[in-house]
């Protein structure tokens, strides 16, 4: 590229660069998008299991670090939450679009 074409000594990007980052986003965005929230809710299902032992070694006096019971539980109960929130947005977004007069 020319002098013409820096500015402080960063190169412009060309519009053929920009279509194919484009064309690369646009090409997995919905897949993307679903296996991010498949591992989002895995994670979420991993943090419940080990919430539901913590609390069964609690029950079973099995439990050998008590503070790290309690920040497993704790951990599970905030990611649930987000997840119960997230899932609300997505919901009122979804009724918003449906009242969307066309």
């Amino acid at each position: 590229m020319s002098e013409f074409g820096k500015i402080n000594g960063l190169s412009g990007t060309s519009t053929a660069e920009l279509l194919k980052q484009k064309n690369k986003i646009d090409g997995a965005g919905g897949e993307a998008f679903a296996d991010h929230l498949k591992s989002a809710l895995n994670e979420v299902n991993d943090l419940q299991e080990i919430s539901e032992k913590a609390i069964g070694d609690m029950a079973t006096g099995q439990v050998k670090d008590l503070h790290q019971a309690a920040l497993a539980i704790g951990k599970a109960e905030t990611s649930m939450k987000l997840m119960l929130e997230i899932r609300n947005k997505a919901l009122n977004a979804y009724k918003e679009l449906g009242r969307t007069q066309l």
